[in-house]
């Protein structure tokens, strides 16, 4: 039996893109310089960790193997572990962008070569068309924002106001994204979803990628919380992506976390929804016991990015860095025979830099199975060898972009 497990650390870049610099990052490191944070004994608001950065598992399949060799770090010597278990590598993004579906979509073998449309940074930063549109078809008396905003900060910032007056919070971001954040029960959460669905209708002529829900409970700006009801409406990949070319096969696709709204649910066999990485850990757990011979496991583990990278909280990223790598046992143990399980990142968002964006960064490639080679991969020159190397493993036809390394890792290699 095989099966194949693809597990996405969302924003876990390794630093070293080669070209970083035309995206105004070079030099950025998301765990590299959280390593090194660590390493002067940095501790979150609450002293719930400090020290430094504890990641024995993910070091045992090669995690600062990776980060030497995909950005020199000064600290991964010091920091890899003495014995290899796993296979490991970086690769570098070939997509247009260094946002979620890019990655998501290369990985999956998908490449993004044209370039998506964002919102400018200025107030109001929406067409005043594209809004009047909206409103006539939602019957909204208007918005709130307009504006590039956190989006924990805009709803502390408007979250009274939205509640009040009943207008959503139209909001956007470096990404080519539309954002409506709304309160769950005086707005209500379906007719979030339902105006959602309109937007998204309006954007396609924009080229932009993703209208996101951005649901919220509480009773005033002190409380004021996202949900896990959160909500992606994504644009189609322009091409099959790896879970097209499963399903099409007669194969499971098994999507945990936001997988499924990311690929606008095409090639998706079943989604599990799940709030924060523990959640997402354990309904992981589940949908491995549930794959059989020929299925893929896709999970993203969004707590890096959402909570820790975006909000430049690097104790936080760290902490969430140690609590994965704990139960990285647990999902190495559902491993069978023929089993082949990879862990990969989608872009950086290194909490140490400028700004809020994401961060162009190589990502790091570490994987294992029962049968598999330990050792390096190399730095790959797109992440598409990723879903590549997955498609042969499980027996499909080579795709149209990337190169697999299955046979580098094949135990008769």
């Amino acid at each position: 039996m095989k099966r194949a497990f693809l597990f996405v650390l969302d924003s876990v870049g390794i630093g070293g893109a080669s070209d970083a610099e035309s995206f105004g990052d070079a030099g950025s490191n998301t765990v590299g310089h959280i390593l090194e944070r660590a390493s002067r004994g940095e501790a979150d608001e609450a002293g719930l960790r400090s020290g430094p950065l504890d990641l024995p598992n993910l070091a045992s399949l090669g995690l600062f193997h990776a980060l030497e060799a995909a950005s020199q770090h000064p600290l991964a010597d010091a920091c890899k572990a003495e014995r290899v278990t796993g296979f490991w590598g970086a690769a570098d993004e070939v997509s247009n962008g260094k946002d979620t579906p890019s990655g998501h979509w290369e990985i999956a073998g998908v490449p993004v070569r044209f370039d998506w449309g964002y919102f400018p940074d200025e107030i109001p930063c929406f067409p005043p068309d594209l809004l009047d549109t909206i409103y006539r078809k939602a019957g909204l008396a208007g918005s709130l924002g307009n504006k590039h905003a956190s989006g924990t900060e805009i709803i502390a910032e408007l979250g009274e106001e939205h509640v009040k007056t009943g207008m959503p919070i139209f909001y956007t971001s470096a990404d080519s994204v539309f954002q409506i954040a709304a309160h769950e029960e005086a707005f209500g959460l379906q007719r979030l979803y339902e105006l959602c669905e309109l937007v998204r209708g309006e954007l396609d002529a924009l080229n932009i990628g993703r209208v996101i829900a951005r649901p919220f409970v509480g009773s005033d700006r002190n409380n004021f919380e996202r949900t896990g009801n959160r909500r992606d409406y994504s644009v189609l990949p322009p091409e099959p992506t790896l879970l097209d070319r499963l399903t099409q096969s007669g194969r499971k696709v098994l999507a945990v976390g936001k997988i499924g709204d990311i690929f606008a649910h095409q090639g998706v066999t079943s989604v599990r929804k799940a709030t924060g990485n523990m959640a997402l850990a354990d309904a992981t757990l589940e949908a491995m016991d549930e794959a059989g011979d020929g299925d893929l496991v896709f999970t993203n583990f969004v707590d890096f990015d959402m909570l820790y990278g975006h909000r430049r909280n690097v104790p936080g990223y760290a902490a969430a860095l140690e609590a994965f790598d704990r139960r990285l046992p647990e999902l190495m143990a559902k491993l069978q025979p023929g089993d082949l399980m990879m862990i990969t990142a989608d872009h950086g968002c290194d909490p140490t830099w400028r700004g809020t964006d994401h961060t162009r960064e190589r990502v790091p490639i570490l994987g294992a199975g029962p049968g598999l080679k330990p050792g390096s991969v190399g730095v790959r020159d797109t992440y598409a060898d990723m879903g590549e190397t997955i498609a042969e493993h499980l027996g499909l036809s080579p795709g149209l972009h990337g190169t697999s390394f299955l046979a580098s890792i094949s135990a008769d290699a």
